[in-house]
C-alpha cells in the first residue's frame, strides 16, 4: 500500500498532448472586435458624463444671477464666520452675533473707502497733469530716433481714432445704458448676499444636519462630509490670500510712500484686492502701479518700483504662498492659472475672483470620490503630500525581507 501510495503514474503526470492540442484562443478578428466593443462603450459613457455635464452648465448659467449673490455670501461667511462662532460660544445669541460681524464688517468697508476717496480726489488734478506731461514726453520720444514718426503720420492716426469713435457713437451710448443695468443688477446683488449673509451666520451649523435628516444615510452623510471639506478648504484659502495680500499691500505701500509715489493708498487696497485673483490680480496690480510712478516721477522711479514688486512677488509666490497654502489647499500652479484664465475668459473679473475656489472645490470632491474608489477596492491611499513615486494602494512601500514569516492560521494547522 505504501508503495502505491509513494509510486506516481508516468501517465497520470505526463501532459497531455490531446488537451493541450484542443485548448482553444480566440481568433485575431475576436480580439480586435472585444477591444473595439469595450473603447466603445468607455466612449459613450463619457459623451453621456460630457453631456450631462454640459446640461449642468447650461443650468448654472440660468441661474447665475441666483448662484452669484450665493457664493458671495459664502465666500463673506468663511471669513465671518469663526469671530461670530466665538461671539456665540461666549452665550450670545446667533442672529445677534451674526449681525454684529456684518455691522463690523460694513465699518470696515467703509473706512477703507472713506480712506482712499478724499486721497483720489485730492491727488487727481496733479495725477492728469503729469499723464498730460507724460504723453507730450512719450509724443516726443515718438518724434525722435529711432522711431523718427513724422507730426503728419500723429495727427492722421489721432484722426482715423476720433473718426472711430464717432462711428461708434451709438455702440458707446448702448454701453453707457448697459453699464446703468449692470450697476442696478450689482446693487440688486450685494443686497441679496448681504441677506444672505446674515442668514448663512445664523442658521449656518443647522444646515448639515437637515440635509442628513432629508436625504437620509448613506447619501446624506457623503454629501455632508463633502460640503464640510469644502467649507474648510475655501475658508482657508480666503484666509491664506487675505494674509499674502496684506503682506504684499504693505510691503509694497511701504515702498510707494517712500519713493513718493501719487495715489500709494488707492494703490494699496488696489494690490490688497487684486491678491485674490491669483497671479492676474498681482500682474495688473503691479503694473498700474508702475504705470503711475512712471507718468508722475519718472523713468528711475518706475524702475525701482517694478524691482520692489518683482521682489516681493519673489517672496511671495516662492516662501509664503506655498508655506500658508500647503496646509488649506493642494493645487498646483499650472491649475490655478489655467483656471483663473478660464474663469476670466467666461465670466469676466467674477469668474476670476470665483475661478480658484471653485477649483478647489472641485478638488475636495475629487479626492473624495477617490478615497471612496479606493476603501471599496481595498487599497490604501497615501497622504496628498507624498511624492509620486511613491507605491499607491499598499500600506507598505517595500516589504521587509528580513521579517519572520507569518505564522500559520490555526485553523489550517490543525487540519494538517
Amino acid at each position: 500500500m505504501t508503495e502505491q501510495s509513494g509510486s506516481a503514474d508516468p501517465a497520470a503526470t505526463a501532459p497531455n498532448d490531446e488537451d493541450s492540442q484542443a485548448k482553444s484562443y480566440p481568433s485575431r478578428v475576436q480580439v480586435v472586435l472585444s477591444g473595439l466593443r469595450s473603447t466603445s462603450i468607455v466612449c459613450l459613457q463619457f459623451v453621456l458624463v460630457v453631456a450631462a455635464f454640459w446640461v449642468l452648465i447650461w443650468v448654472l448659467g440660468k441661474l447665475w444671477v441666483i448662484l452669484l449673490p450665493i457664493l458671495f455670501a459664502i465666500i463673506i461667511s468663511t471669513v465671518l464666520w469663526p469671530p461670530a462662532r466665538w461671539l456665540r460660544k461666549r452665550g450670545l445669541p446667533g442672529a445677534l452675533a451674526s449681525l454684529l460681524m456684518m455691522l463690523l464688517g460694513l465699518g470696515v468697508l467703509a473706512g477703507v473707502v472713506s480712506l482712499i476717496v478724499p486721497s483720489i480726489v485730492d491727488q487727481a488734478p496733479e495725477f492728469a497733469s503729469r499723464a498730460t506731461d507724460g504723453v507730450r514726453t512719450l509724443q516726443e520720444w515718438i518724434q525722435g530716433p529711432p522711431l523718427n514718426v513724422q507730426d503728419e503720420q500723429l495727427n492722421n492716426i489721432v484722426d482715423t481714432v476720433t473718426q472711430r469713435l464717432q462711428s461708434s457713437a451709438s455702440t458707446i451710448a448702448a454701453g453707457v445704458f448697459s453699464g446703468v443695468g449692470t450697476a442696478t443688477s450689482m446693487v440688486v446683488t450685494l443686497f441679496t448676499t448681504l441677506i444672505l449673509v446674515f442668514f448663512f451666520l445664523k442658521d449656518g451649523p443647522k444646515f448639515l444636519p437637515w440635509i442628513d435628516r432629508t436625504i437620509g444615510r448613506p447619501s446624506g452623510t457623503h454629501i455632508g462630509e463633502v460640503l464640510l471639506r469644502m467649507w474648510n478648504t475655501l475658508g482657508g484659502f480666503i484666509r491664506t490670500q487675505a494674509i499674502v495680500s496684506f503682506v504684499d499691500a504693505a510691503l509694497i505701500g511701504a515702498g510707494l510712500f517712500i519713493l513718493g509715489v501719487p495715489l500709494a493708498a488707492v494703490l494699496i487696497v488696489i494690490t490688497f484686492l487684486g491678491g485674490f485673483i491669483p497671479i492676474v490680480g498681482a500682474f495688473v496690480a503691479g503694473a498700474l502701479a508702475v504705470l503711475i510712478a512712471l507718468v508722475s516721477n519718472g523713468f528711475t522711479t518706475a524702475l525701482i518700483v517694478l524691482g520692489i514688486i518683482l521682489a516681493v512677488q519673489q517672496l511671495e509666490g516662492n516662501v509664503l504662498q506655498p508655506w500658508l497654502q500647503s496646509k488649506s489647499m493642494d493645487l498646483h500652479a499650472v491649475i490655478v492659472l489655467l483656471s483663473v484664465t478660464l474663469g476670466g475668459t467666461l465670466f469676466g473679473i467674477t469668474g476670476a475672483f470665483l475661478a480658484v475656489p471653485a477649483a478647489a472645490a472641485l478638488a475636495v470632491v475629487l479626492r473624495y470620490i477617490n478615497e471612496q474608489i479606493a476603501e471599496r477596492a481595498g487599497e490604501t491611499l497615501p497622504p496628498h503630500s507624498t511624492p509620486v513615486t511613491a507605491h499607491v494602494g499598499v500600506p507598505d512601500a517595500e516589504p521587509d525581507d528580513d521579517a519572520p514569516e507569518p505564522a500559520d492560521d490555526p485553523g489550517t494547522s490543525s487540519e494538517k
